[in-house]
């Protein structure tokens, strides 16, 4: 995977933003202004993604190259080292899981207002 796949793969979800608010070099992505993934835009060699806790810990045991969140919360985010172990296909379909668990925790009012139930 490569730097403009990931960037499309996370514009193509419904709402999403980005932007830098850490500084130049942290791409973020968003979904009502709640971050699901980011990466270093210099250093494209892995990516942060939200999980749910237990499948957080899961992950890490089944695949060498998914670790602790980086400089984030070791519970709920997971470092994805794209070290060409996993398919675009499974980072994708984490990608996913992770913009869907931002948006199950939006209040239903604003679910609706984005159409996303």
């Amino acid at each position: 995977m490569d730097i403009v796949a990931f960037r499309e793969y996370c514009l193509s979800l419904d709402h999403t933003t980005e932007d830098f608010p850490f500084d130049e070099k942290t791409l973020v992505f968003k979904v009502a202004n709640k971050m699901f993934a980011l990466t270093d835009v210099e250093l494209f060699q892995s990516v942060n993604l939200k999980c749910e806790p237990e499948r957080a810990i899961s992950l890490r045991e089944q695949y060498p190259c998914v670790q602790p969140g980086y400089h984030m919360s070791k519970k709920h985010w997971n470092t994805v080292v794209l070290d060409g172990s996993i398919s675009d296909q499974m980072i994708y379909l984490w990608i996913r899981e992770s913009y869907d668990l931002v948006v199950d925790t939006l209040p239903k009012k604003l679910k609706i207002e984005l159409g996303l139930i």
